[in-house]
């Protein structure tokens, strides 16, 4: 499995490529793969600090999809601001990261570390607390992730 993530300098760069040169990259790389999911998120808010699509000072990538409550999603989105987004900074081997939305109540939490044992650290130390304190289970309907650990080689 592998993940991409791509970053756009605005709306509008991203419809451009979309109605120039999608259709002909994507059939240039037909039989290339089994299957492909594609989300877009707008960007809401940085975790921890500004974030920066940069990705050669970072071991792992931890990603998030959350599919919240509809009447939960203002509530989710605080929680993600006023306690998860804190104790993620507050951690040494977390780099930076973002907070995004699409339609139909659905997040994106993208963390960028140092290394997977800095990220095993907080995951072990914490989850189980904020989880509890921002009522995370009572918002989310679902939840989706991965732990990415990066390749050099593939970061354009």
């Amino acid at each position: 499995m592998a993940h991409i993530f791509a970053f756009w300098e605005s709306r509008a760069f991203y419809d451009s490529f979309m109605a120039r040169s999608h259709d002909r990259l994507a059939a240039a790389q037909s039989g290339t793969f089994k299957d492909i999911q594609v989300k877009l998120f707008d960007y809401r808010f940085d975790v921890k600090t500004g974030f920066e699509p940069r990705f050669t000072d970072a071991d792992l990538v931890r990603v998030a999809h959350c599919r919240v409550h509809e009447e939960r999603a203002e509530h989710f989105t605080l929680m993600q601001e006023k306690v998860w987004n804190p104790a993620m900074a507050g951690s040494p081997g977390m780099i930076r990261g973002l907070f995004g939305e699409a339609p139909g109540n659905e997040f994106l939490v993208l963390s960028m570390w140092r290394s997977a044992a800095e990220h095993g650290k907080y995951r072990t130390e914490r989850v189980e607390r904020l989880a509890l304190r921002a009522q995370t289970e009572t918002d989310v309907a679902s939840l989706t992730g991965d732990i990415v650990e990066l390749e050099p080689t593939w970061t354009v």
